[in-house]
């Protein structure tokens, strides 16, 4: 079977600090792998990575035994990696409606308004906010807020989702609830999920398989 997700020998460095070296790693499809770990220790360069947000300075990654990045180079730019990302500020636009945000990211993938409008519908049910389409961000809790993060991830129906530190701001009866719900939805729509946090609970309730990231490598499966 080939890997959803394979970084070959993959370093970066930003200025004279390296943050990755020489890291290889090979996720499967359907994985739930928890990137684990102290702030700073490289997990979100390694999304970034993945996402084509950063491009390596040596190595070589590949979706899907596609080569994406190699050193200096992104052959596939992000919105063509087929992967959706939920970042820890959650990155919502102000001034959009919930559904508009769903909405946004529809349109820059180029997908018809009436299918647009039939996927949103669909996965706001399944994040459980239909009844909040017209709300805009400050007019939602904070765990609605991360729905609507999830919810725009989910719908452009990727294959697989990355997740940076995303219930951090939540108090613990909220990412219990979320967390529930993130494993419900993984299953049922069979993603890809790596998922970057440094708190013990969500590590433990959310992995199937731990990589502990520590000065810049991985230390530990």
């Amino acid at each position: 079977m080939t890997a959803a997700i394979e970084l070959d020998a993959v370093s970066k460095a930003f200025a004279d600090r390296t943050v990755i070296k020489e890291l290889s790693l090979q996720v499967e499809p359907g994985e739930r792998l928890v990137l684990f770990g102290p702030s700073g220790c490289g997990k979100t360069t390694m999304l970034r990575l993945i996402a084509g947000l950063e491009i390596p300075d040596v190595g070589a990654i590949r979706i899907d035994g596609t080569v994406v990045a190699e050193a200096g180079k992104n052959l596939v730019p992000p919105e063509r990696r087929n992967l959706g990302m939920v970042f820890q500020d959650l990155a919502l636009w102000p001034h959009m409606t919930v559904s508009g945000n769903l909405m946004f990211g529809l349109q820059s993938h180029g997908v018809p308004r009436r299918e647009a409008e039939l996927r949103i519908q669909e996965v706001l049910r399944q994040v459980g906010l239909q009844s909040r389409d017209g709300a805009k961000p400050h007019q939602l809790s904070g765990g609605e807020q991360q729905r609507v993060a999830l919810g725009r991830a989910l719908v452009l129906r990727p294959s697989i989702l990355l997740m940076d530190e995303p219930l951090s701001s939540l108090d613990e009866e909220r990412k219990q609830v979320i967390m529930r719900d993130l494993l419900g939805l993984q299953k049922q729509l069979s993603f890809t999920l790596i998922y970057v946090t440094h708190d013990r609970s969500e590590m433990e309730a959310i992995a199937s398989r731990i990589c502990y990231v520590h000065n810049a490598r991985i230390e530990k499966l």
